[in-house]
């Protein structure tokens, strides 16, 4: 694991020595905000759920949000019990409020990430542009100093994999019911007839 621990101090120290800029320190907790809780994607969800052509896509993220949340936060976040990073390197001068959960793995990730794979298995248009953000967030947190990149890793990886799992759940449990409410309707239609 010291390795481990090893590549990613590594990774960090060579962001905050090469790639800090006052205008990027300005922007990367805005960057960051728009990740906290899911927010961004979440509002995202309800701006579909509202539409219904899209509606599936609104369901599709917030389970995928719900899903990464039970995994991440409840799950993997206090069985890893991960320090981050700034708590061992007290040199680095935080630029957003510590965080007080743990590291491993990153929610921000998993969330951004289990968004945009929804957004890509229905094939939306703007889905690059919400990948682009969802890589932008992914970075906030390595240039903020408060997740390790095998963190970000990990979120990315299980985002991804919320993503898929919340399509599947929707196409093989929800597609099934929608199909059983229309095939009554059109029994109740034809006794009415």
């Amino acid at each position: 694991m010291s390795f481990i621990n090893q590549v990613d101090f590594s990774i960090l120290n060579f962001i905050a020595a090469h790639f800090h800029y006052a205008w990027l320190d300005s922007v990367m907790p805005l960057v960051t905000a728009l990740g906290d809780n899911g927010a961004i994607w979440i509002v995202l969800a309800a701006i579909f759920l509202v539409m219904p052509r899209y509606r599936k896509v609104g369901i599709g993220i917030i389970l995928a949000l719900l899903l990464g949340f039970v995994i991440c936060n409840l799950g993997l976040k206090p069985l890893a019990a991960r320090l981050r990073p700034f708590e061992f390197n007290e040199a680095v001068h935080l630029l957003i409020k510590a965080p007080l959960d743990y590291s491993f793995p990153s929610g921000h990730t998993e969330a951004s990430f289990a968004a945009v794979t929804v957004l890509f298995l229905y094939r939306l248009k703007g889905r690059f542009v919400a990948l682009f953000l969802a890589f932008a967030i992914a970075f906030s947190r390595l240039y903020l100093y408060v997740h390790y990149p095998t963190d970000v890793f990990a979120g990315a990886i299980i985002g991804v994999c919320m993503g898929g799992l919340s399509l599947y759940i929707i196409k093989r449990f929800m597609v099934k019911e929608f199909a059983a409410n229309e095939e009554m309707e059109l029994d109740q239609n034809k006794l009415n007839m």
